[in-house]
């Protein structure tokens, strides 16, 4: 099997669906609400304006519709609107460290049972892994707005149902506490932490990333074009608070889970969280590398268990 930590510049993983240029012919036809929005960047190509927030989201729909047959997807203005490719590789990533901790065979069906810490109110990671492995999720998140919402979408969705369950963590200043009670079972848990320290830090990286996507282009734009409540983008002490208090209650539930993981930006990160995790007691750490179009990213897993029978549970 390939090292999934050697991975090149703009490749997704072979299972992504999203591989290539979109085609927005295919996508038009199940979506036409996208058509008057497609543009044509300087080579001819189809593309859209990846700084307009509405654009954004329509693709979205369009692409979940296509791939994943989602017949409705909302989302509230100003919420994370995220980018389906790079979610998607999240998951695939995490389905192969669980056949490598199997049998070599990626585990599919509901006993697989996953909890997505800060689901937001697109539950993206439990459409995407539900409907390519058919695993079951817990999703988790401190906004009550972003749970309706999220909850509207399962409901909304006959092919979710069976499979995603919604849980407001009611206290905004733990992770597991309170939602990992003591019968639950996981295979997983997956989390895409705030990365700012400040919502005056997400705008100024937003403005560098419009800048990028308009190539220069002066583009009017006052709030983020992927959307993004305060509590989707912050913390106190951004990424590498919220990670160390993860991996610290990560360890009050290391035989009731047998993989964490979580995305990690900042690659200077992952030195001080492995230091953590050894410190902590876990007997298994993984860092896999991911890269999607300009971006650079990596996840984080680790377990408490050398193997575990939750994945056959």
């Amino acid at each position: 099997m390939k090292n999934s930590n050697t991975v090149k510049k703009r490749v997704l993983h072979p299972r992504n669906l999203h591989h290539g240029s979109y085609d927005f012919t295919q996508l038009c036809a199940v979506c036409p609400q996208l058509s008057p929005l497609v543009i044509h960047n300087p080579n001819g190509q189809p593309t859209i304006d990846f700084s307009d927030h509405q654009a954004v989201l329509i693709l979205n729909q369009a692409l979940l519709k296509c791939f994943y047959k989602i017949d409705f997807w909302k989302i509230p203005q100003g919420y994370l609107c995220p980018p389906i490719p790079g979610r998607a590789d999240y998951i695939h990533y995490l389905a192969d460290l669980l056949a490598q901790s199997g049998n070599g065979e990626v585990p599919t069906g509901k006993q697989v049972k996953v909890l997505d810490i800060g689901t937001g109110a697109n539950c993206i990671y439990p459409i995407i892994g539900s409907q390519s492995y058919g695993w079951s999720f817990v999703a988790t998140d401190i906004d009550p707005v972003s749970i309706k919402i999220a909850d509207l979408i399962v409901k909304s969705n006959r092919n979710l149902t069976p499979f995603i369950k919604l849980l407001l963590q009611k206290n905004s200043n733990a992770i597991f506490d309170g939602i990992i009670k003591k019968q639950d079972k996981f295979s997983l848990t997956i989390c895409n932490p705030p990365f700012h320290a400040s919502m005056e830090q997400a705008l100024a990286g937003n403005s560098r990333k419009v800048n990028n996507l308009s190539k220069g282009k002066k583009v009017a734009n006052d709030g983020l074009n992927f959307g993004g409540q305060e509590n989707e983008l912050c913390c106190v002490g951004g990424e590498i608070a919220f990670l160390t208090q993860m991996c610290k209650e990560s360890r009050s539930y290391g035989q009731q889970v047998y993989w964490f993981s979580s995305l990690v930006s900042k690659s200077e990160n992952i030195s001080p969280l492995k230091k953590l995790l050894a410190e902590l007691g876990a007997k298994q750490v993984r860092v896999v590398n991911m890269a999607q179009g300009q971006k650079i990213s990596r996840l984080l897993a680790w377990s408490f268990q050398q193997q575990s029978s939750l994945l056959s549970n």
